[in-house]
């Protein structure tokens, strides 16, 4: 089996969840987003983000601006809905109770094991 294979998938798991948190902290840039997952560990390329966004957007968790920019075209921000808000604080929850029972399950196999 393949780890890389199965290192990629866990990130696109939590792939969603980094990104809303991250335009959570205030309206952002695709660029930003990725220089935040990079910066994470989190390695990401436009090919894999800008579809998603347009996918959160179209599910109306994102919404976005255009904003002029001094060294290039227009830029898109990105902003989290209210829905979006809302689901953000499920993914949380979800988020920390898979902690709890990964936790749960890994220690129980490192004691027995």
């Amino acid at each position: 089996m393949n780890i890389e294979k199965t290192k990629i998938q866990m990130r696109k798991g939590v792939l969603e969840y980094c990104i809303l948190s991250i335009i959570k902290k205030g309206d952002a840039y695709a660029s930003d987003i990725i220089d935040e997952l990079k910066k994470a560990e989190m390695i990401v390329v436009e090919g894999t983000l800008y579809p998603l966004l347009t996918r959160l957007k179209n599910d109306n968790l994102l919404q976005y601006r255009w904003e002029e920019s001094t060294a290039g075209p227009p830029r898109k921000y990105y902003a989290l809905t209210d829905e979006g808000e809302l689901f953000l604080q499920e993914l949380a929850e979800t988020w920390n109770q898979l902690i709890e029972a990964v936790d749960k399950v890994t220690k129980e196999t490192l004691k027995n094991g």
